[in-house]
């Protein structure tokens, strides 16, 4: 606990005093607690050590909750202490529940149970351009239905996890009626968009995720995205974007360009990578250049998964003419050569055949270069015959020394990229990796920097300002582990296998996860914007 030392019988008589104003004020606190309680706390979690996302060095102490708020952080009397459940945390790490700013998954539907195990408590849905209400009955439709009667629903049936909804620029576009190959848009399509955008946030969402290396958001023009950041401006919110592009040597023009149409809000750039990159000097050239823009006043943040692949469609080695809304059929049998010799040099400069590994169910294992060998037919054949939408996998291209360089930055938070059904580790043991590889592995991230990445970092970046920390009066979003025994136990041939170590996660107060099993409890909250 946070105990107050017996000081020697020579201490000086002012170090003295200061401890016993120290234990006084404790005691204040605590009655002060104990009486807004009506003298009974909820949960009593007793001897730990807080680390509370803050970043500062870890501290022996209880917390009290009461409701959905942690009412005491401190030095409680034990014996005076009358609680519904007591937890002895026997010095185990007490820190707040993680904040994954970028998660994929169907919010009325997907189990979110893996992220539970690995201490998230709060996730980002309506990543990448597609609004978190797009895929409400399972697939996203030409006109998808309002976010607001979207969020009755979600408000309605509980969660598991807290949920930060956004909107999604390309279903804003079709909410909008606009044909995805639409590039410059006219003043009523761009009059429509705003409408539809400016509908969703009144109804509470948190901002807008651009997916511009995706349909239909490559189309769009950085002038169609200026007018909705204003928007976002207005309402405090928040812009995280999947950007135009993230290989080496033009990623940093893809950040100037969010800069430049969202510099009046926050932005974060969603999942920092360099593909093709293998020099640790290009990692540091993009972290200066996100410090530089923070230093200029831009609200500017970034995230990161620690991971060496990352998981898409293979629309991403294709070239934009190939992808919809193109006839593909007609297009392979008029530019079929072309495409061909186009995908194989794509794929090679993405580390061959072998960095592919399928997540489609026929596929799913192998690798690109082991289908070819099945097939009996060259790589580019197989990727032709299945298409820019015919299947998606892992995609080795990261080199590990740059990912590690942008997973350790104070300047980044952490997030998976990830979702229940997701065929990539990164959804199920992203927090546990970070704790298990760069906290108790390598040690390049001390245990108070791993979490305030994964808490504070985030809640801040979001305007969070009742999450993210253990403090009084904080919601009572919080997680108790030994980081010694934390595993991610999930690899590319086992994705769905989850973290191990977190022993007790609370949301909102209830207790989401306790003895290594995830509880029938739905203590998670839809967390809609305030206009």
């Amino acid at each position: 606990m946070l105990k107050t030392l017996k000081p020697p019988m020579a201490a000086p008589v002012a170090l003295l005093a200061v401890l016993l104003a120290a234990t006084s004020a404790y005691a204040a606190d605590f009655r002060a607690a104990e009486k807004a309680a009506g003298g009974r706390f909820d949960i009593f979690i007793a001897d730990a050590s807080i680390v509370d996302g803050s970043g500062r060095p870890a501290f022996r102490g209880d917390v009290l909750v009461k409701g959905d708020k942690v009412v005491f952080v401190g030095d409680a009397p034990d014996a005076k202490v009358k609680a519904a459940r007591t937890v002895q945390a026997g010095g185990r790490v007490l820190a707040p529940g993680f904040i994954d700013t970028h998660t994929h998954g169907n919010a009325l539907k997907d189990d979110f149970g893996a992220f539970l195990a690995m201490g998230v408590t709060t996730v980002v849905l309506g990543q990448d351009g597609r609004s978190a209400n797009a895929d409400w009955d399972g697939q996203e439709t030409a006109k998808p239905g309002l976010m607001a009667d979207w969020m009755r629903e979600v408000e309605t049936r509980g969660l598991q996890v807290n949920v930060v909804p956004l909107s999604g620029h390309g279903t804003l576009r079709r909410q909008a009626g606009i044909p995805d190959s639409a590039r410059a848009l006219d003043p009523a399509q761009q009059g429509r968009l705003n409408a539809a955008f400016a509908s969703d946030l009144k109804a509470g969402s948190f901002g807008l995720s651009t997916g511009l290396e995706y349909v239909p958001g490559r189309y769009a023009e950085t002038g169609e995205l200026v007018p909705l950041a204003k928007l976002v401006a207005e309402a405090d919110g928040i812009i995280i974007s999947h950007m135009r592009t993230e290989d080496d040597g033009l990623i940093e023009g893809a950040l100037e360009e969010l800069v430049s149409y969202g510099d009046k809000a926050r932005i974060q750039a969603s999942h920092l990578k360099i593909v093709f990159g293998k020099d640790v000097a290009a990692a540091d050239r993009l972290l200066a250049l996100i410090a530089r823009k923070q230093a200029e006043g831009v609200r500017l943040s970034a995230d990161v998964y620690p991971y060496t692949a990352g998981y898409g469609g293979l629309g991403l080695i294709f070239p934009e003419w190939a992808l919809p809304p193109v006839d593909y059929a007609k297009l392979v049998a008029e530019r079929g050569a072309e495409l061909r010799e186009y995908v194989r040099a794509r794929m090679l400069k993405r580390g061959g055949p072998e960095a592919l590994l399928f997540g489609s169910e026929s596929y799913v294992g192998k690798t690109l270069a082991d289908v070819a060998r099945e097939k009996g037919k060259p790589f580019e054949e197989v990727l032709l015959e299945l298409g820019p939408d015919g299947a998606h996998g892992a995609h080795f291209i990261m080199d590990e020394k740059v990912q590690d360089r942008l997973v350790v930055s104070p300047l980044t938070a952490i997030s998976t990229d990830g979702g229940p059904g997701i065929k990539h580790p990164r959804g199920t043991g992203t927090y546990a990796k970070l704790i298990q590889h760069y906290v108790e592995g390598q040690k390049s991230l001390t245990l108070e920097e791993a979490v305030r990445k994964a808490s504070g970092l985030p809640a801040s970046s979001l305007g969070l300002t009742d999450r993210g920390l253990v403090r009084e009066g904080a919601r009572a979003d919080l997680i108790l582990f030994d980081p010694k025994k934390v595993k991610a136990a999930s690899d590319y041939l086992n994705p769905f296998q989850p973290a191990e170590g977190f022993d007790l996660v609370l949301v909102n107060g209830g207790v989401a996860r306790d003895a290594g099993a995830t509880t029938a409890g739905r203590y998670g909250r839809l967390l809609k914007k305030s206009r």
